[in-house]
């Protein structure tokens, strides 16, 4: 199954998941108004969601506190893409000039501050401690990625380095998914904390494969041009990996090439040439799918049924998307 059939399995409950982010998204502030619908219009798989409706309908769970708790997840998740974006100072997005760019920085800043307020009101207001709990740590953990991906240089960052930013910033809001839908559906302790391993694997998988997608000499349905994170100096397993491999000459070249003040197209096709050479893109997808691999064998403790057979699917799609 791929994913547009998934998705479209679950097209309605998708889309009550819309419509509880765009209830939000009516206030007296324009400026709010049009810069949050331009984040949410610009696409997006919307996994998180898609992880958490699965696990509560693999208990049984239905009914609005699931949208949402779900659209809280989304809110969470698109708040830390506009900080993001100012940090990194990302120009582009899923083919589009990101927020910043837009509005300024200040405006993307404010917005993702009101995202993220909105997310904690509308989960407290579930009643559920557990979730407010995984949210909580959930958010703490996603700043720490982001100061650990601040502080830890492109070129001295170890794969060591790189896992412990992925599982803080990527990582665990997916694990939060899983853990919450549990939750909005009634399973027990045990359930949740499988799902949240199962979440925690599948995360960082992801965060892998979208590493290596931009180095992938096809773009077009990525939404942003090869080599963007190199460009932007972010720390990634296929970097680091290269890092480690690198002798000679193409240690020096890279070397020069990070300790450049700019970071230019002829630049990006020599690191992607190094790459090829030290099969480096074939060993990062070769550990994502070890984590996606462990992602499943989670599913084994919790009950049988359509939800945990998608659950796997989305597994396979996280590891073979082309996007």
């Amino acid at each position: 199954m791929d994913f547009e059939a998934l998705s479209g399995e679950y097209s309605q409950d998708l889309k009550r998941v819309e419509e509880e982010i765009l209830s939000h998204l009516h206030t007296d502030i324009p400026l709010l108004n049009e810069l949050s619908r331009y984040i949410f219009d610009s696409g997006g798989k919307r996994l998180r969601p898609l992880v958490l409706i699965l696990a509560a309908r693999m208990f049984g769970g239905a009914g609005d506190h699931l949208y949402r708790a779900a659209g809280a997840v989304e809110f969470l998740h698109t708040a830390t893409l506009l900080h993001d974006d100012v940090v990194d100072q990302t120009d582009q997005r899923r083919a589009r000039p990101t927020a910043r760019v837009v509005w300024g920085n200040p405006a993307s800043v404010l917005v993702g501050d009101y995202l993220l307020a909105t997310s904690f009101r509308n989960l407290t207001a579930l009643g559920n401690m557990v979730i407010l709990d995984t949210i909580s740590q959930t958010s703490a953990l996603m700043a720490k990625g982001e100061i650990l991906q601040l502080i830890h240089r492109v070129d001295s960052a170890t794969p060591a380095h790189y896992m412990e930013i992925i599982i803080a910033k990527t990582a665990s809001l997916f694990a939060a998914a899983g853990k919450i839908g549990v939750c909005c559906g009634g399973g027990l302790p045990d359930h949740q904390e499988r799902m949240y391993r199962y979440g925690h694997d599948l995360g960082i998988a992801f965060q892998m494969v979208d590493d290596a997608l931009d180095y992938a000499p096809r773009r077009d349905k990525v939404g942003k041009p090869q080599g963007t994170d190199l460009k932007e100096r972010k720390v990634t397993l296929p970097l680091s990996r290269l890092r480690e491999l690198a002798q000679g000459e193409d240690q020096r070249a890279l070397e020069d090439i990070l300790g450049g003040r700019e970071i230019t197209d002829a630049d990006v096709a020599l690191v992607v040439a190094m790459m090829e050479r030290h099969q480096v893109l074939p060993y990062t997808l070769a550990q994502a799918r070890t984590f996606a691999t462990q992602a499943r064998e989670q599913l084994s403790g919790l009950p049988a049924g359509v939800e945990r057979d998608r659950l796997d699917a989305l597994a396979s799609f996280v590891v073979d998307r082309e996007f």
